[in-house]
């Protein structure tokens, strides 16, 4: 790799960091979630400095291409992201209607007591 690409994605793996422990700290973005987009610049750090272990995780995958593997390992990574989103709405939705439900039971007894 030459050494522009390796100085460009250094620098964009530790602004990942470095973005995601500001929004941390400013309470943007919740400790739960931080862990993948943690570990996310941790990944490409090591694939940058250790260029040989991409190309040798090109080869046990049958990619032609390094590049090609790092799309790949983005797209998992994206459809991760989605589902972990998914779950979390699935889990607030039924939350909300259980509150919903119960509003409405309150509300009732509410009205059956005046």
């Amino acid at each position: 790799m030459p050494i522009r690409q390796k100085i460009m994605a250094i620098i964009i793996a530790f602004a990942i960091f470095i973005v995601i422990i500001e929004m941390v700290r400013r309470r943007k973005l919740r400790e739960e979630y931080s862990w993948l987009w943690l570990l996310t610049g941790a990944g490409l750090i090591v694939l940058t400095v250790w260029y040989d272990l991409l190309v040798m995780i090109s080869r046990l995958i049958g990619v032609t291409l390094p590049t090609s593997t790092l799309f790949f390992f983005g797209l998992i990574f994206l459809m991760m992201v989605c589902l972990q989103f998914s779950i979390r709405i699935s889990k607030l939705t039924n939350q909300v209607k259980d509150l919903s439900q119960e509003i409405a039971l309150l509300r009732s007894k509410l009205r059956e007591g005046k």
